[in-house]
C-alpha cells in the first residue's frame, strides 16, 4: 500500500504528469526535458527524482548523460495502469501537446553525444 500511496503522490503534481507523458514519447536526458517543459534544471532533476522514486522510471547512461525512461519492467501492476491513464487523459491536453511540440522540435536541433563543435 505505501508504495502505491508513493505513486499517486508522484502523479499528484502537474510538471511530474508533464515528464511522465514526455517519457512516454522517448527517453530524454535532463536537459530535453528542461528545454521541452521549459521549466528549470533545478526543477526538472527534483520530479525526475521523484518519479524515479516511485517506481515509474529507470535511468541509463549514454556518454555524460543520464537518460530517464519509462520503466515497464520495475512498474508493479497498478503503475503500468497508471502510466496508461496518464497518457491516455492527457493526450489532448493543450499543454502537452505543445511539449510534444517543443520534443519535435529539440529532435530536430543537435542531440546529446555530439562534440561541442558540431552543436
Amino acid at each position: 500500500m505505501r508504495q502505491l500511496i508513493k505513486a499517486c503522490k508522484a502523479l499528484s503534481d502537474e510538471t511530474r504528469l508533464r515528464i511522465l507523458h514526455v517519457l512516454m514519447e522517448q527517453s530524454c536526458c535532463v536537459c530535453e526535458v528542461v528545454r521541452t517543459l521549459e521549466i528549470s534544471q533545478t526543477r526538472a532533476s527534483r520530479n525526475l527524482t521523484t518519479l524515479y522514486d516511485a517506481g515509474f522510471l529507470k535511468q541509463s547512461r549514454e556518454g555524460a548523460w543520464c537518460l530517464y525512461s519509462i520503466d515497464e519492467g520495475r512498474a508493479a501492476g497498478y503503475s503500468r495502469d497508471l502510466i496508461r491513464i496518464v497518457g491516455e487523459a492527457l493526450e489532448a491536453d493543450e499543454t502537452v501537446l505543445r511539449d510534444r511540440q517543443r520534443l519535435r522540435n529539440a529532435a530536430e536541433s543537435p542531440r546529446r553525444g555530439q562534440p561541442p563543435e558540431l552543436r
